[in-house]
């Protein structure tokens, strides 16, 4: 069964070649011609039939060259019969294809050119053949001699001779009658040629199109990965450098006073597994983004700033924390990142502002945006924007949110870092 539809579908795909059809319809042509035509005409008019059949089979390679074969072809048949034959399609077939292929000035001019011959040789076929005039009159003989007993009468009147009758083939017929059926089978050819390039145009244009759109959503596609990876990558580098700075803070402070407190070196212990399972639970709600693990932890934002700065008291390095205005609900967005601005800040602190440094964190709600600023008062700065990850990730997240962000040494010492955040709902959008 299978090999069955194979076959069928193989026999199919060859049926359709160009040249395939092509054959079939000179085939079909040439048959009809034979079938309807009388086949004691002359061998000229049989050979002026081939040539068209044979047009049709190279009017793809020689669109133009092939009309100009078929219609010298259609007027020689034309001026031996009365009728066009079946094998007088091959021109506007050859038309059609000029049209299909050339720019539709090209197959114009071709077609005006077509209509030139046909017209000119229309109006020299009825120049040259005329209808036969009437014949010679017949002189009458001698009148019989006049009988005595008899009046004279006068002659019969002779009537005039009738003009022959044209035979069903005669040629004087063709020039006036064939013209408009060349005429209007050649306009018709070139008409669907024309459409179907049309056609073709338009879709080729479709086509076109559809790839560029496609391209453009693979470029769409493209960088939202890489600003999702970017994002990623942020998000990671603000829960890794936070958690990992607190740890290590904690473990020097534990070690240092194991010998004489053994009760803060606990506390330090403590809060080390703490920050690292904070840090493990932020970097899974981070991957569960992507749907690379599964997890509930929630997304962190101001409400959990408090516990935020506890961690850094606890690590050594005072905070203090002021709030202005009236705190309301903010986009997810804003929340996100005032928090991780926030975090890297404080961060950035306890890595570079050196032992004894205080840091203070100022929240400021407008009605239109919410203001960040977080200084110290260390002896040291963090590596210059664009060279720390730090600093590049929250100009990063600010210049998304559409806000601004300076970040600079302050002018007493120490480092400064200023926020904008708009959370109007258009500055959001």
């Amino acid at each position: 069964m299978d090999s069955t539809r194979h076959h069928a579908a193989a026999l199919l795909a060859w049926s359709r070649r160009p040249m395939v059809m092509d054959a079939g319809l000179a085939v079909l042509l040439l048959a009809a011609t034979a079938a309807v035509r009388n086949p004691s005409l002359p061998g000229f008019w049989w050979v002026a039939t081939g040539v068209c059949v044979l047009t049709v089979l190279t009017r793809r390679r020689w669109p133009i060259p092939s009309l100009a074969a078929a219609l010298v072809a259609t007027l020689v048949q034309l001026s031996h019969v009365s009728g066009p034959a079946v094998a007088c399609l091959a021109a506007p077939l050859a038309l059609y294809t000029v049209s299909l292929r050339y720019r539709r000035t090209v197959s114009l001019a071709v077609l005006g050119g077509a209509l030139l011959v046909a017209i000119g040789w229309g109006v020299f076929a009825g120049a040259v053949v005329r209808p036969a005039g009437p014949s010679a009159p017949v002189l009458p003989g001698p009148p019989p001699p006049l009988r005595a007993e008899a009046e004279p009468r006068p002659p019969a009147p002779v009537p005039p001779p009738r003009p022959p009758r044209p035979a069903p083939d005669q040629p004087e017929s063709v020039g006036r009658g064939a013209l408009p059926i060349l005429g209007s089978v050649l306009v018709a050819g070139w008409a669907i040629g024309s459409g179907a390039q049309s056609r073709r145009a338009y879709l080729d244009e479709l086509r076109a199109r559809a790839r560029d759109l496609e391209r453009e959503r693979d470029q769409q596609a493209a960088l939202a990965a890489a600003a999702e990876r970017s994002r990623i990558s942020r998000e990671l580098h603000d829960v890794v450098a936070h958690g990992l700075s607190v740890i290590v803070m904690q473990a020097q402070g534990g070690a240092a006073a194991f010998e004489k407190r053994p009760a803060d070196t606990l506390a330090a212990l403590a809060t080390i597994v703490e920050t690292g399972r904070a840090s493990l639970a932020d970097m899974r709600q981070v991957l569960t983004a992507v749907g690379s693990v599964d997890g509930t932890h929630p997304v962190p934002g101001l409400d959990r700033l408090p516990h935020l700065i506890d961690q850094v008291r606890q690590a050594g390095t005072t905070v203090l924390f002021h709030v202005e205005g009236t705190p309301g609900v903010l986009p997810a967005t804003v929340d996100l990142s005032s928090y991780r601005i926030i975090q890297e800040a404080l961060t950035n602190t306890m890595k570079h502002a050196g032992p004894g440094a205080c840091a203070q964190v100022m929240l400021a709600y407008g009605a239109r945006d919410l203001r960040l600023e977080i200084s110290d008062n260390g002896a040291t700065t963090p590596a210059p924007d664009g060279v720390g990850n730090g600093l590049r990730g929250m100009r990063e997240r600010v210049e998304f949110l559409r806000g601004d962000l300076d970040a600079a040494p302050g002018p007493r010492g120490g480092f400064v870092v200023r926020a904008r955040l708009p959370i109007a709902e258009e500055a959001v959008a």
